[in-house]
């Protein structure tokens, strides 16, 4: 990999993965764009890493409080607290997605990584995303997260396995269903995205063993920082001015970015 290309796709992947605008899609198209080579496993590893420390350390306040109160819970004394809930919101909502990437996992990377599927999904799911903002209450914040929302969270965040459909985009669009406020549909699925990308860097690890392939340590470094640095930023801001902007801008991005997707396939 040439330094434009680490950068390049190090910054997508940064910058995309919390934006409700699919990181798969873009990376995927990537290649087809620019003209490069597929980037292997171990640069997939070493950016989901980078957004994975980015969330954590961003959150890392109300993670410790959300761990304490959980394992607090576990106690016969223990006291269910909106942490702890919030806790057990996250456990409940990772679990379909675990289930049905492993079901799936063949599928999604043989099957649906192709162009067409991509430009429906961000069609799709840009429509799903301007209609659930538009018309949802949005009088909820995240403390009224409970195990039924959390599941129907979850479901949907399972469905983003399709490439283009942004797990962002969908959890948000998913929460805003359920009347969460922008900011809190948004934590929520920031939070959600720690141990879902955490166990999707244990599966590509997996891969990545087995296949006993040459590392270049210096590219998966950069990349791994350029994430990093991208996805912190691009939390700290959408949360900043999600309420404020509304979803609107990523809905028409979505459309237009399928449009040209389609353009370059049938004309």
């Amino acid at each position: 990999m040439d330094l434009i290309q680490i950068i390049l796709l190090a910054l997508i992947q940064g910058f995309t993965e919390f934006l409700p605008i699919s990181s798969s899609a873009h990376l995927i198209l990537a290649p087809y764009v620019f003209g490069y080579a597929d980037q292997g496993l171990a640069f997939d590893l070493a950016v989901h890493l980078g957004t994975l420390l980015a969330v954590v350390l961003y959150f890392r306040k109300e993670i410790l409080l959300m761990l304490n109160d959980w394992f607090a819970s576990l106690t016969p004394r223990g006291e269910s607290t909106a942490n702890s809930r919030l806790g057990w919101a996250i456990i409940l909502a990772t679990i379909p997605v675990m289930l049905v990437g492993v079901l799936i996992k063949d599928l999604v990377e043989h099957e649906l990584r192709a162009p067409q599927v991509i430009a429906a999904t961000t069609i799709i799911i840009g429509l799903l995303l301007w209609w659930a903002d538009r018309y949802s209450k949005r009088d909820k914040d995240i403390s009224c997260m409970n195990l039924r929302h959390a599941l129907f969270i979850g479901v949907a965040q399972a469905i983003a396995l399709i490439p283009g459909t942004s797990r962002s985009g969908i959890t948000m669009a998913a929460a805003l269903m359920l009347g969460y406020t922008r900011e809190a549909a948004s934590r929520f699925s920031f939070l959600l995205a720690i141990p879902t990308i955490l166990a999707s860097v244990i599966w590509v690890g997996k891969d990545l063993v087995s296949t006993q392939a040459s590392v270049n340590w210096l590219d998966l470094g950069l990349g791994t920082l350029l994430s990093f640095a991208a996805a912190y930023a691009t939390i700290h801001f959408f949360l900043r001015f999600i309420e404020r902007i509304g979803m609107a801008p990523f809905a028409i991005y979505r459309l237009i970015l399928g449009a040209v997707i389609l353009g370059f396939l049938y004309l």
